[in-house]
Parts: structure tokens; sequence; C-alpha cells
């Protein structure tokens, strides 16, 4: 009987069986529920007589997502959303009832507006802002010839929404629930053994440069998505809302340490280009051991009670690490070798040891997600999101004169269907301003509202006249809401899901009147497609955040970050120069697509001023909780040679020149040489010497300046050796 049962878990069909049901099952399922809950929200319109149940329905294909915590934060912000711009709306309607110029005015400005703001604040807060937007044109613009019923043209939009919510969050919640916080774990856990095997090889050389870069892209697109699946998991799981800063202390420990390990992968890289094989030799005890430890980590989740058991592992490592490297080092000198080579020993294994402490420190926030309560919960340190101004000022620019544009048109030629095109297009230009392609969305949304149009006329004209029941009235709308489901599930096609169900639903859903004119429907659809088509245009010519324009100035606000390191205040600095760092990539990343050269730039610009502003801010640091003696003033040379790098660090990141860059290196040589002149009352061992650790990250950021896979290597100065030291 086992074997029987055996052979039949073993058969071909079952597990191809399963490898569908986690993959395109999960698709089917979700189209499964947005089927259930807009027909379940369209039979409750119609039977509450609600003035336009379409509305409902459209706020279930907007507010449905594959996983119940997106579709509860989701639904939460867009009622927020929806009460702003009813509140705008009426405001302005009471303002503007007699003259529909200045409304239209100040309506084209207030969608701007929320453009801007749902460029800057970006996952599912940018879709508050997106419906504040399109809401106030939604309600307004139709309500324009009867102003006396604006009020309760609002209070009805609201009502409508709140019934598409409350039936999209049910059956979500009830039907084959799909859970964020399940997704948030499974992330969490297979996070760390990709990034111990990551680990491994760069340790033991193996890494091609493409494939680093490749794996770093990988760890800042999933921290970005992380934080993301954390703010959405607070809606949904009380045991995830617990452990909230643990999980916020997570991601941010996570960053640190990929930060790290880039540093101590730049520096034994370098030492292997120059065949510093005494000197690697030396170090290699040291990472051999940490290899051997990460190896039993690695390619595997990291559950809780394993990452128990790394804790453990760790706190011996670093406890015999001390002896270890003193060890080493006595050996090394029996060699006498040459200060620069010192340097870069110390260097090394200074990294390495803040590398282990930082595992450490990840390791145990992991093993304390077991637990319900624990004092790592206490974490104030939070994800820093950054978005470059001219983001913002560019979509809410684009969407004031888009939106500007219509109404003008409709005002100056009194088109019927003006209202509708005008309307297509502040919701077209709302909705693409989240997105890094703003001209393909509003494409891709023009050419699913002409698909829409041709069913919506085909079901409207010919079939729905002969409907008899709400049955039947399914039927017929069921293939079109496959199909649009089907399409906004793929990333690659959701512009064209999106702009056939939500026009389809406002062009040829019924209301409980129905009215059949063939000249007015013909006519609407016209302008939504023109209307968008008109949005595609605009983003294409006014400020496309794709263009080189804007690649150029997020390069710059990345190089940026250093002086952020440099001159922010040192509380919580740490946690937010990663985490802006690594937005800013991650948004800059998206903006490249297509252009790997800009790409490739891009990542080895947030290598160097990753290093060099986390060097920067454990220098700060050192030097913030120095012990009371004179060789630790701040009038010593050491510490004024140091301030005087800081500067020099800002004109480089600023401007970036062979210029610059000499005055940096000097003034790097410069500190250097200070602190290896400067007596200091404890032993001159890493672990116990301020003036040790200081020396090395001063090294490491002299190292790299000097990376030739950096960016400034454009601008070395021959003078400047790769390796050299001024210390020799």
């Amino acid at each position: 009987m086992n074997r029987a049962l055996h052979w039949f878990a073993a058969l071909p069909w079952r597990r191809e069986f399963n490898g569908w049901a986690r993959s395109d099952g999960v698709t089917w399922i979700y189209i499964f529920k947005v089927l259930l809950a807009a027909f379940a929200t369209y039979w409750l319109a119609l039977r509450l007589e609600l003035p336009q149940p379409r509305t409902a329905v459209i706020t279930v294909f907007i507010v449905m997502q594959p996983q119940s915590g997106h579709v509860f934060a989701k639904s939460f912000y867009r009622l927020l959303g929806t009460l702003a711009g009813s509140a705008m709306m009426v405001t302005l309607m009471a303002l503007f009832a007699q003259n529909s110029v200045p409304f239209l005015g100040c309506l084209a400005l207030w969608v701007g507006l929320c453009s801007a703001g749902a460029a800057r604040y970006r996952n599912f807060r940018a879709y508050g802002f997106v419906l504040a937007g399109y809401t106030a044109a939604m309600i307004g613009l139709p309500a324009l010839a009867h102003p006396e019923g604006s009020f309760m043209a609002a209070v009805w939009r609201v009502l409508e929404i709140a019934l598409g919510i409350i039936c999209s969050t049910a059956i979500t919640a009830a039907v084959l629930p799909q859970s964020s916080a399940a997704s948030m774990r499974n992330a969490l856990y297979q996070r760390f053994g990709v990034f111990a095997r990551f680990v491994v090889e760069g340790l033991h050389g193996r890494h091609e440069q493409a494939a680093f870069e490749t794996g770093n892209v990988r760890f800042v697109a999933e921290a970005i998505g992380l934080e993301g699946l954390r703010s959405v998991t607070v809606f949904e799981d009380p045991h995830m809302r617990r452990r909230n800063g643990r999980l916020n202390r997570l991601n941010s420990e996570f960053m640190a340490i990929t930060t790290r390990f880039n540093a101590l992968h730049q520096l034994l890289e370098r030492l292997r280009a120059e065949q510093a094989d005494t000197l690697i030799r030396h170090i290699e005890p040291g990472l051999h051991g940490l290899t051997n430890l990460l190896e039993a980590f690695a390619d595997r989740a990291l559950t809780n009670s394993d990452a128990l058991t790394l804790v453990h592992r760790l706190e011996v490592f670093k406890a015999n690490f001390p002896n270890q490297v003193r060890s080493a080092r006595a050996e090394l000198e029996q060699g006498e070798p040459s200060e620069a080579r010192l340097l870069d020993f110390h260097t090394a294994y200074e990294l390495l040891y803040r590398f282990v402490g930082d595992l450490l420190s990840y390791a145990e926030t992991h093993a304390s997600l077991a637990d319900h309560n624990h004092v790592r919960e206490l974490w104030q340190e939070s994800f820093v999101p950054r978005t470059h101004w001219m983001t913002a000022v560019a979509a809410g620019l684009r969407a004031t004169c888009v939106v500007g544009l219509m109404s003008a048109y409709w005002v100056l030629t009194a088109w019927p269907s003006g209202a509708t095109m005008t309307l297509a297009s502040a919701a077209t230009v709302a909705l693409s301003s989240t997105t890094n392609n703003p001209r393909r969305m509003s494409f891709q949304m023009a050419c699913g509202t002409l698909l829409g149009a041709i069913f919506g006329f085909i079901e409207t004209f010919f079939l729905f006249p002969h409907v008899d029941g709400f049955a039947l009235l399914c039927v017929l709308l069921a293939p079109v809401f496959v199909l649009g489901a089907f399409l906004g599930s793929r990333p690659q096609w959701s512009g064209y899901g999106l702009g056939l169900l939500i026009f389809f639903s406002i062009g040829s859903v019924p209301d409980n009147l129905t009215i059949y004119n063939p000249y007015t429907f013909i006519n609407d659809y016209i302008a939504m497609v023109i209307g968008m088509l008109l949005c595609a245009a605009a983003g294409a010519i006014i400020l496309p955040p794709n263009s080189r324009w804007m690649w150029q100035r997020m390069e710059d606000e990345l190089r940026r970050q250093v002086v952020f390191a440099i001159s922010a205040p040192l509380n919580r600095l740490g946690s937010s120069f990663e985490s802006q760092t690594r937005d800013l990539m991650h948004q800059a990343y998206g903006l490249a697509i297509g252009k790997p050269q800009v790409q490739r730039q891009l990542l080895r610009w947030m290598f160097v001023v990753l290093e060099i502003g986390h060097a920067v801010i454990e220098l700060r640091r050192e030097q913030a909780v120095l012990p009371i003696h004179p060789s630790y003033a701040e009038y010593r040379s050491w510490r004024i040679a140091i301030r005087v790098m800081g500067r020099a660090l800002i004109r480089l990141f600023i401007q970036p020149d062979a210029g610059n860059l000499e005055r940096c290196l000097k003034a790097v040589d410069r500190a250097i040489e200070r602190v290896q002149r400067t007596d200091e009352p404890f032993a001159s061992h890493f672990d116990t010497s301020v003036l040790r650790r200081v020396k090395s990250y001063l090294h490491f950021i002299r190292s790299s300046l000097l990376d030739p896979q950096s960016p400034l290597a454009a601008y070395a100065p021959d003078r400047f050796p790769q390796g050299s030291s001024s210390a020799t």
C-alpha cells in the first residue's frame, strides 16, 4: 500500500500539476475571485438601486490583487483618496458653479498636484493620490451641467466605492485566500540562503563581475520589495503587526550586511588583481572560517530555529576572531611587510570583523521573530524612501498640461463627449504617473479601451437587448472580465487589462436604466481613446521620466548621498543612508530599462557611494564615542585632516573630475599620515585601538576611490597608481 502511494505521488502529471498550481494556478484563482467579487458587487449595486453600479464594479477591478494584504491596503488608500477627491470637488463646485473655466483650471491643477504626490509617494500610498485626483474629475465633470446635485453625486460616489471595497475585501479574505504575510515569510526565509551562497562564492573569488552586479541588483530589489510587503502585512496579519519593528530592523540589517560584504569583496578583488599572494595567504584563514560556517546555510531557507543555530555559531566565531587576527598579524610581520600591506591587512580584517558582527545582529533579529514579544522590536530606524523632486514635478506638470488642454478643447468646441475625453485623460495621466514609462502605459490603456469599445458595441446593441435576467447578463460580461483580468495579471500587459476593464465598465456595463444610443456610445469611446493617446504623447514629450535628463539627475542625486552621509545628523543615519541610496538606485535602474550601459554605470555609482558613505558614517561613529584623552581631542591634527577630507569628498561627489579626485586622494593620504603619527594610550589591536580602526576606514576610502571598476577610475591620475599608498 505504501509503495502504491509513493508511486502515485511520484507520477509525472502530479509534479506538473503542482508546478502549474504554484504559478498559473494562482493566476486563475485570482481571476475567479475577480469575477466573483465583480458580479456580487454588481448585483448588490443593482438591488440597492445605486445611480452608477458600474462605479462599484470598477472599484473591484482596481482594488483586487492576488494577495489579501494588498487588497486591504489598496482599499484603505482608495477610500482615503475618494474622500479627499470628493471633498475637493464639492469645494470647487461651491466656488465656481456658475463658471466652468476657473473650475476646469483648478481641476487641472488639482489633478497635477495629486499626480505629483503619486510620483513622490510610491506603493499604495501613491494610489490614494491617484484616486484623489481622478475622483474629483469623475464626479465634477458630469456635475457641471447640474451643479445643484454635486454634493449628492459625491455621496453616491463614496457609497458605490465603499460597496466595491467591502465585497472585494470579503471575497479576498474568505475565498481561497492568498496571504501577503505568507509571501513575506517565504521571501525572508529564502533570502538569506541566496545571500549566503553569494558570500561563499565571493570570498572564494569565484564571482564574475557581471554575476556580482546581477546579484546586487537582486538584493536591492528584494530590500525594496520586502519594505512594500511589510507595509502591506500590517493591514492583514496581527501576528506580523506585532513584529513590525523587527521586520523593519531585519530589512535594515540586511542592507547593512550587503554593503559590508561589497566593501570586503572590493578590497579582496583589488588584492587578487595586484597578486598580493603573501597577504592573501594570511587573510584566508579568516575567510575560510566564515565560508565554512555559511556553507551550511547556503541555498536553503533560514527558519527561526536555523537562525538561532546561526547565532550560536557566529558568537563562537566572533569570540575567537581577535586571537586569530593577532596570530595572523604576527606571522605576517615576520616577513617585514610594507606599511601599505599592513594597512591592507588591517582593513581586510576590520571589514571582516564588522561583517561578522552585522551577520550576528541579523541572525539575532531573525531568531527573535519566533517570540511574540522581544526587546529587538524597539527599532526606530525605519526605511526612508527617496524620490527625486524632478520626478514628482514632471508628473504633476504633465498631468496639469493634459487635463488643461483637454478642458480647453472641450470649452472651445462644445463637443458633447468632451467631458468624457477630459475624464479619461485625467484618469489615464493619474494612473500612469506612478510608472517608469507613462507613454507606454497610456498607449496600452488606449489599446485596451479600443478593444473594450469593440466588445462593448457588440454586446450593447446585439446581445444585451435579448438578455433576460442577471445570470445571462453575467454570462455575457464574464469573457471580457476574464480577458481583462488575465491581461492585468501580467506586468508587461497590465495597461491593456486596466484599460479594458475600467473603460469597458464605464462605457458598456448596463445601469439600472439602460439607454441605447449608438451616437453617444461611439462618440464617448472615440473621446476616451483620443484622451489616452494624447496622454501617451504627453508622456513622450513633456519631461519623460525614462529620458537621458532624468538618468543624469538620478545619478547626480545618487552621488549626493555621500554628501548626506557626511553632513546629516548621526542619529539614525545608517539606515536612512542605506535605504535612500538603494531606493534611488532602484528607481534609476527601472527608468533605464533597455539601456544596459546606463544601468551598469548607475550600479557602479551605487557601489562606490555605499562603500565610501558607509566608511564615512563609521568614522563619524568612532569619533562620536571617543574617550576623553588628549590624543582624541578636537584640535588634534588627525581630526582636522578628516574634516578636510570630508569637504574634499563633498566636492568630488558633487562635481566628479580629475582635479577634485586628485585633491580628495591627497586629503585622504594626509589624514592617514596624521593618524599614523598620533600616539595612542591603548594597545594597537583592531578591537581595542580607535586609531587603528580609523586608519583602516581611511585606507578603505582611498582604495574605493581608486577601484578600477568604479566610475571614478576614468578620472584617476597616473601619479596615483592603484594599490599605492602615501604611507609606504
